[in-house]
C-alpha cells in the first residue's frame, strides 16, 4: 500500500491523502478579491486529486499585501468571493485551507514579472512597517523603502488584524488555517536576528524575538475552532551566518505546539537578499529540516521544496520525514499530479479524484 495515498487526520479534518498544494502567490486579485482565476487555479488542483489545497498568502490588512495584486481577508466582500471557491474544493474531495499573513517590510512591491522592486506611493504603493527601521535591500539601483519600526500599539493592532482575518477565514469556508511566519514577511522578520534589532520585550534573545509570533498564535487560537487544524509556516533555517538555525525553529515549534498549533509547514530563507527563499539545493534541504522538527519537537510537519516525482514523495511519507508533502511549481506544471502519482504507485486512483474523471481514467 502506498503511504502517500493513506488518509491523514488532524482534529476533525481528514485528508484523503498526504498531498497538498503549497500556497502560491498568484498576483491576480483586485482590491484583495478572489476571482475566476482563483476558482480555476485552486479548483483544478482539487479535481486533480490533492488532499489539501492551501490558498496563497492572504493579507490581514491592505498594507499587508506583497503587491497591489495580492489576495486579502480584511473585509467581508473578500469573504463572499471566496465562499464558492471553497465550496467547490470541498465538494470535490479536497480540504480548503488558507495562509494569512502580513508582508511587513517586503510589502508595497511590484509583481515579480514587473520587476518586484518597491513601488513608490504615487505608483500604487504604501508605507511599510517592520520590527525595525532597516530596508530589505540597498542595491543602489532600485527603490527599497525603509519601514517604520512598529510600536507596541502597532503590534497590538496587528494581532487584532490577524484575529479578524481568522474569523473571516472561517466564514469563507476554510477548514485549515495557516499563519505565514516565513520568507522574511512580518512574523518571520520579528523572529530572525537578521532583521529584528529591537531592545524591548519583542527583541533580544530567542524568546523575545518569538514573542510576536507566539502572542499572535495565542490570539488566533482563541477564535479559531478547536476542532479545526491550525498551522504555521516557518522558514526552518535562514541559511546565513547569524540567522535562524533549525535548532531555533525546533524551539519555536515546541512553543507553538504548547499553544495548540497542530502542524508546521517547513520552508526556508527569505529574510534578507542574501537568504533567498529558493536558492539552489537549499530548497531540497527543507525536507530534512521538516524531518528534524517533526522528530525533535514532536509536532506534525508538512514538507515543501523540490518535491517533483511520485517515488520521492512516497519516500518522504514512508520514511517518516513528514506527515504531508506540499507541491508548488510541480502542481503548476501538472494540476493532475496526484492522479498521475496514484497511477504510478498503484494506489486506487478512483478514491482520490472526482467520479467525473475517475469513471473514465481511474
Amino acid at each position: 500500500m502506498s503511504a502517500l495515498f493513506t488518509p491523514f487526520t488532524i482534529k476533525d479534518i481528514t485528508f484523503r491523502n498526504r498531498i497538498g498544494v503549497s500556497p502560491m502567490c498568484q498576483y491576480s486579485s483586485v482590491d484583495g478579491l478572489a476571482n475566476d482565476w482563483h476558482m480555476v487555479h485552486l479548483g483544478s488542483r482539487a479535481v486533480g486529486g490533492a488532499g489539501l489545497i492551501i490558498a496563497e498568502a492572504t493579507a490581514v490588512r491592505a498594507d499587508g499585501r506583497i503587491t497591489p495584486s495580492c489576495a486579502g481577508l480584511w473585509n467581508d466582500a473578500q469573504v463572499e468571493a471566496l465562499i464558492p471557491i471553497n465550496r467547490f474544493i470541498a465538494d470535490h474531495g479536497a480540504v480548503p485551507a488558507v495562509q494569512i499573513g502580513h508582508a511587513g517590510r517586503k510589502g508595497s512591491s511590484a509583481r515579480p514579472w514587473d520587476g518586484g522592486a518597491h513601488l513608490k506611493d504615487e505608483e500604487g504603493g504604501w508605507p511599510i512597517i517592520g520590527p525595525a527601521g532597516e530596508a530589505f535591500d540597498d542595491d543602489g539601483v532600485r527603490l527599497w523603502k525603509t519601514p517604520s519600526q512598529m510600536s507596541k500599539d502597532d503590534i497590538a493592532d496587528m494581532q487584532k488584524a490577524f484575529v479578524e482575518s481568522a474569523k473571516r477565514a472561517l466564514a469563507a469556508g476554510y477548514q485549515v488555517l495557516e499563519l505565514h511566519g516565513a520568507h522574511g514577511y512580518l512574523l518571520h522578520s520579528f523572529f530572525t536576528p537578521l532583521v529584528n534589532t529591537r531592545d524591548d520585550e519583542y527583541g533580544g534573545d530567542t524568546r523575545g524575538r518569538a514573542r510576536m509570533m507566539l502572542e499572535t498564535v495565542d490570539a488566533v487560537r482563541a477564535v479559531w475552532p478547536e476542532n479545526l487544524p491550525l498551522g504555521v509556516r516557518l522558514s526552518a533555517a535562514d541559511w546565513i551566518d547569524g540567522g535562524l538555525t533549525v535548532q531555533d525553529n525546533i524551539q519555536m515549534s515546541k512553543w507553538l505546539k504548547e499553544r495548540g498549533v497542530d502542524f508546521v509547514d517547513c520552508s526556508g530563507g527569505g529574510a534578507t537578499p542574501a537568504a533567498r527563499a529558493s536558492v539552489g539545493t537549499r530548497t531540497a534541504d527543507q525536507v530534512g529540516l521538516a524531518e528534524q522538527i517533526r522528530a525533535e519537537a514532536g509536532i506534525a510537519t508538512m514538507a515543501v521544496g523540490a518535491i517533483t516525482d511520485a517515488q520521492q514523495a512516497e519516500q518522504v511519507i514512508a520514511s517518516g520525514q513528514a506527515d504531508m508533502v506540499l507541491l508548488a511549481r510541480q502542481m503548476l506544471r501538472d494540476p493532475y499530479w496526484p492522479m498521475h502519482a496514484a497511477q504510478e504507485l498503484g494506489a486506487d486512483v478512483k478514491a482520490h479524484i472526482p467520479v467525473q474523471n475517475g469513471f473514465f481514467v481511474g
